[in-house]
């Protein structure tokens, strides 16, 4: 893999990781599109310990707010929202690497996100108008667990993690804000499993034969450029979900997301 390629990848990692658009399915059609091998599994490791990085930079202050006083609400919350994506992860992990591997309901999963999208536009603007905004204080057990289930289905590569997350929360009519601050902070358990999931697997597979194609300049460069537009894609999805709508993302997903389909059932052109 070159410096490029590595940049390249990290880009689509950093940007699509928080955009409600989906890094999975984009790395799965990206694949398809230009043949591109899966990453190998040090290199995609290290592109979520950038994303991962980006996190900690934007949301410091929230961090350090939880790390000062670990017993509250909010910690319960996010411990409550991982758990299942964890059972999800655990019971289904062939069949989650076989989406990945065929891309078989890409098409239909990027719809998915479309709908979860649109629809938590208009309820959070219905809601907007008849009360008063909701905010973490008044976020509940059944808000935490409602989004917990919305991030373990976006284990589907094609629906959005941060999509979903999002939705969850605006269907429980949590403030704008405060859905996607927690959307990102619960962005790192998930992603500090996938890290400790894939150092297991690394472990097991011979380190040599599996990253011998991959220098030390590419994999620092990714790292860093998952990093650094990780950091900018938090802080534009931060001022996008106070200021704008949700509407143009679940666009773009649509749009991709028909593509995808009358490639896959009519051109037979990727898939």
């Amino acid at each position: 893999m070159s410096i490029l390629e590595a940049i390249f990848l990290g880009i689509v990692q950093g940007l699509t990781e928080f955009l409600p658009v989906s890094s999975s399915g984009h790395l799965v059609l990206l694949q398809k599109i230009f043949g591109i091998e899966e990453p190998a599994l040090f290199f995609d490791t290290m592109l979520h310990v950038g994303t991962l990085i980006a996190v900690f930079a934007v949301l410091w202050k929230d961090i350090l707010e939880i790390l000062k006083k670990i017993v509250q609400p909010l910690t319960g919350y996010l411990i409550l929202a991982t758990i299942p994506m964890v059972i999800i992860a655990l019971l289904f992990s062939k069949k989650i690497e076989h989406l990945f591997e065929s891309g078989q309901f890409l098409g239909f999963s990027f719809l998915i996100t479309t709908c979860l999208l649109i629809t938590a536009e208009l309820l959070s603007r219905h809601s907007a108008k008849i009360e008063n905004k909701n905010n973490e204080t008044k976020m509940k057990l059944k808000d935490a667990l409602v989004i917990g289930i919305m991030q373990a289905i976006a284990i589907i590569p094609g629906i959005s993690r941060s999509g979903a997350t999002i939705s969850g929360a605006l269907f429980c009519k949590l403030n704008r804000d405060f859905a996607a601050r927690f959307s990102f902070l619960l962005s790192i358990p998930a992603t500090l499993g996938a890290v400790v999931f894939q150092t297991r697997d690394l472990l097991k597979s011979s380190a040599a034969q599996t990253e011998e194609s991959i220098s030390a300049a590419a994999i620092i460069s990714g790292t860093i450029t998952a990093a650094i537009v990780g950091f900018f894609a938090v802080k534009l999805m931060l001022k996008i979900i106070r200021e704008k709508s949700l509407f143009g993302f679940a666009i773009y997903t649509g749009i991709l997301g028909i593509f995808v389909l009358l490639d896959q059932f009519i051109l037979r052109l990727v898939f």
